[in-house]
C-alpha cells in the first residue's frame, strides 16, 4: 500500500491544496463536500450528501462487517500568513489544523480502496465542523451519527497531522487520548454606579476578582492530582468608562477532561466558584455548552494500526502519544465502536508550523504515508473476517 500510495502522490498534493486553496468554515464546506462527492462517485463509490448538514458518507463493498474511517473537512477563522502558490484564497478562513491533508488522505484511501475486492464494507466519512459547534452545541460527528452516519459498524479510525512529530513518525496509544471538553459562560451581577462613589454599588469586578480566583484553585485544590483536567478563562468582558461601574462582567472558559466523572465535579465546583457571588451581595448566571467526550483508543484497534504503521514504516517509528489536553469530537465515535485515532508525522523541518497559528502548514510528504496506513488497516481488518485480536 506504501508503495501503490507513493504513486498516487501527485494526486494526493493537488487535492490538499485545492482544499487549502477554498478553505470552508464548519457547516459550510459545500464546495469542499461537492468534491468529495465526486471524487468518490468517479471511485466506483457510494454516495450520500448532507449527512450531519454537509458531510459526506462514501462506502465500497457490501455486506459485514462495516469499517468505518473518519476525516474532518473544515477550516478555521485565521488570516493565512504563509506566501506559498497554495495560499488562501478566502479572508479570514484558512486551513490551520490540517483538515485539508485529512480529507486528501482519506479520497486517497478511497481511490487505493477501490482496485480491491473487499469482505466487507468500508465506509468513509468525511466530517464537517470538528472545530465548532451549531446553535444547539452539536460538532459535526454527533450531527453524522443522528443521521445514521455509524449504523451497524464494527470499528471506526482516523488520523491527525501532527506539526510537533517528523515525516515518517506515528504516534498512538492506548486509553485516554484526547479529552472532553466543555464550555461554561457565566455573568456576574452586582450593582452599578459612579466610580468615585463605589460604597454605593456591588462592583462586579470586585465579585469577579474571587470567581476568578475560585475558578483557577479547583484543579489544584478540588480535583484529584492524578486526575487530568484543565479549567480555563478565556474571555472575561465588562463595563464602557473608566467612572463607571458597571452592572454586569461576562466571563466564559473552557473545561478539558479525561473522565466524565471529573467533567460531573468540574461543573459543581464551577457553579460553588459563581455562588461566592452571593455571599457579598451579588448574583450570577451560569451555562454550560456541553462539548465532545474524551476520546478513548481501544487497545485492540491500536495493536492492529500499531503492528500495520510498524510494517510499513518501521516498528522504531511507531510512538507513543505525547500527554496533553487538546481536544477532538472523534471520541462522539469512537465512544459508540472500537476505534482509534493516531498522530501522523509532518513537521516542516526548521519551521515552527504550531496548528490553530497563521503560518500552519505540512510537509505534504506525510500524505502518502498516512494514506497507505489508513488504507492498509481496513484491507487488513476485513481480511480478518473483522475480528480484531
Amino acid at each position: 500500500m506504501l508503495k501503490r500510495a507513493s504513486q498516487i502522490e501527485s494526486q494526493l498534493v493537488s487535492w490538499r491544496r485545492d482544499f487549502h486553496l477554498h478553505p470552508e468554515l464548519g457547516f459550510q464546506e459545500k464546495r469542499t463536500a461537492r468534491i468529495v462527492a465526486n471524487a468518490l462517485t468517479d471511485m466506483g463509490c457510494r454516495v450520500q450528501t448532507g449527512i450531519g448538514r454537509t458531510g459526506v458518507v462514501g462506502e465500497l463493498g457490501s455486506g459485514l462487517p462495516i469499517i468505518a474511517i473518519r476525516a474532518d473537512m473544515d477550516a478555521l477563522p485565521l488570516q493565512e500568513t504563509n506566501a506559498v502558490s497554495y495560499a488562501s484564497t478566502i479572508p479570514g478562513i484558512m486551513h490551520a489544523c490540517g483538515h485539508d491533508a485529512h480529507t486528501s488522505m482519506l479520497l486517497g484511501t478511497a481511490l487505493l480502496l477501490s482496485a480491491e475486492k473487499l469482505n466487507g464494507t468500508i465506509r468513509f466519512l468525511f466530517q464537517p465542523a470538528e472545530e465548532v459547534a451549531d446553535t444547539e452545541g452539536m460538532s459535526g460527528a454527533p450531527r453524522m451519527i443522528a443521521d445514521k452516519a455509524m449504523q451497524d459498524v464494527s470499528v471506526v479510525f482516523a488520523l491527525h497531522v501532527s506539526a510537533h512529530l517528523p515525516v515518517g513518525q506515528i504516534q498512538i496509544s492506548s486509553g485516554p487520548s484526547s479529552a472532553g471538553v466543555d464550555t461554561y459562560r457565566g455573568v456576574i451581577i452586582g450593582q452599578g454606579g459612579h466610580g468615585g462613589r463605589p460604597h454605593e454599588t456591588i462592583d462586579p469586578f470586585y465579585l469577579v476578582a474571587h470567581v476568578i480566583l475560585a475558578l483557577n484553585a479547583i484543579v489544584s485544590r478540588r480535583l484529584d492530582p492524578f486526575e487530568p483536567a484543565v479549567v480555563s478563562i478565556g474571555s472575561l468582558h465588562g463595563g464602557l468608562a473608566e467612572n463607571i461601574i458597571p452592572e454586569k462582567v461576562n466571563l466564559a472558559g473552557t473545561i478539558r477532561f479525561m473522565d466524565i466523572n471529573i467533567q460531573k465535579q468540574i461543573h459543581e465546583e464551577i457553579r460553588r466558584a459563581f455562588a461566592i457571588t452571593r455571599t457579598l451581595g451579588g448574583d450570577y448566571e451560569l451555562n454550560f455548552e456541553i462539548g465532545t467526550l474524551p476520546m478513548i483508543n481501544e487497545p485492540r484497534v491500536v495493536r492492529l494500526i500499531s503492528q500495520i504503521a510498524a510494517d510499513l514504516i518501521g516498528e522504531e517509528n511507531v510512538l507513543p502519544r505525547d500527554e496533553g489536553m487538546g481536544a477532538e469530537d472523534f471520541g462522539c465515535f469512537s465512544d459508540l465502536v472500537p476505534g482509534a485515532m493516531f498522530s501522523l508525522g509532518s513537521r516542516v523541518e526548521g519551521e515552527e508550523r504550531e496548528h490553530h497559528n497563521p503560518n500552519f502548514d505540512i510537509d505534504e510528504r506525510c500524505l502518502p504515508i498516512g494514506t497507505a496506513i489508513l488504507a492498509e488497516t481496513a484491507l487488513r481488518y476485513l481480511q480478518n473476517g473483522g475480528l480484531l485480536d
